[in-house]
């Protein structure tokens, strides 16, 4: 496999990351919810579905099942952090940037302490990496990392699609996104659709977590970028304009910009100080920056965030 198709192949898993963040996310802001959690959410989720395969470890359950549990356990400590989220902001009504950093930094904060107890015998659950990268685990280029979990992500984003624009739950969801009040008014319950999404938004988002670890990196000491893809994958919210679907292309744009960087001297045979390399993966966020712009300036409805994206809901001043 020549270089160049080596860094094509190489982007798409790395996008997949950031393609469960943003879809996550887009769920969660579409029930009127600006989660800037997602990066902590995305390291508890690592940290759960690692923990569960150390516990897995020599149990004697075929692969399938051992992958299930994890990606289960990953989700489940998501969705845990989705409902710690609405607790404080949908029923205590706190502000949901300020629980949102706060919930980022704690999760953070106990992915290094479990992560390093953990990895004093990383073999207990990175044993599972080859489970994860079926069908091409033996492969030693690129696709070894084209496993199981990248299909499940483009799976999630389609469904998520389908879900907000073809159905009625989607309907629904979105008109709790745009306007609550209104919402309440004709007999929706918004302060379920506001839990169900964000529970199950961050769900999602957590399983990138554990896709980067266990398929994407295979290494022990991966879940210390799991919080910079997480803030790029809100990015990645902006860049698709809250539009699933198009996430799965943008999640690939994303990942080529970010590793495009470490990779320019081997494609153009060039020597290059390394130095440079965190200046590359700026290009995400650059390009997220003129999104904005561009899509501010035509004002175009269809290209806006929810109306009622970040403000809280009170009932009684309907």
């Amino acid at each position: 496999m020549n270089a160049f198709w080596d860094f094509i192949i190489t982007s798409i898993p790395l996008g997949m990351t950031f393609l469960y963040g943003c879809t996550g996310e887009i769920l969660t802001e579409k029930a009127g919810h600006l989660n800037l959690g997602i990066p902590g959410i995305m390291c508890v989720g690592g940290v759960c579905g690692c923990s569960a395969l150390r516990l897995l470890y020599r149990s004697g359950l075929p692969p399938i099942l051992i992958v299930l549990i994890a990606i289960i356990a990953a989700f489940a400590g998501g969705a845990l952090m989705g409902a710690l989220y609405c607790l404080l902001t949908v029923t205590l009504k706190a502000n949901q940037n300020v629980t949102g950093l706060a919930m980022t930094t704690f999760g953070v904060g106990i992915t290094k302490f479990v992560m390093n107890k953990l990895a004093i015998v990383p073999i207990r659950y990175l044993y599972a990496l080859p489970y994860f990268r079926f069908p091409f685990a033996e492969r030693t280029d690129a696709l070894k990392y084209c496993g199981i979990m990248v299909y499940l992500a483009v799976i999630i984003a389609l469904s998520t699609s389908y879900v907000l624009s073809k159905t009625q739950t989607g309907l629904h969801l979105r008109s709790v996104g745009e306007n609550p009040a209104t919402a309440d008014a004709v007999g929706i319950n918004v302060t379920k659709y506001k839990y169900v999404a964000t529970l199950i938004g961050s769900g999602i988002a957590a399983l990138g977590g554990l896709f980067y670890i266990m398929d994407y990196s295979g290494s022990v000491d991966a879940y210390k970028k799991i919080e910079a893809l997480g803030w790029l994958s809100v990015a990645l919210v902006i860049f698709t304009l809250w539009r699933p679907h198009l996430s799965i292309i943008g999640s690939f744009v994303f990942g080529t910009l970010y590793i495009v960087g470490s990779r320019i001297p081997t494609l153009l045979n060039i020597t290059m100080d390394m130095s440079a390399t965190p200046l590359f993966e700026m290009l995400p966020y650059v390009v997220t920056i003129i999104v904005l712009i561009v899509t501010s300036v035509s004002k175009k409805r269809e290209n806006q965030p929810p109306a009622a994206l970040g403000l809280p809901y009170f009932r009684e001043e309907r």
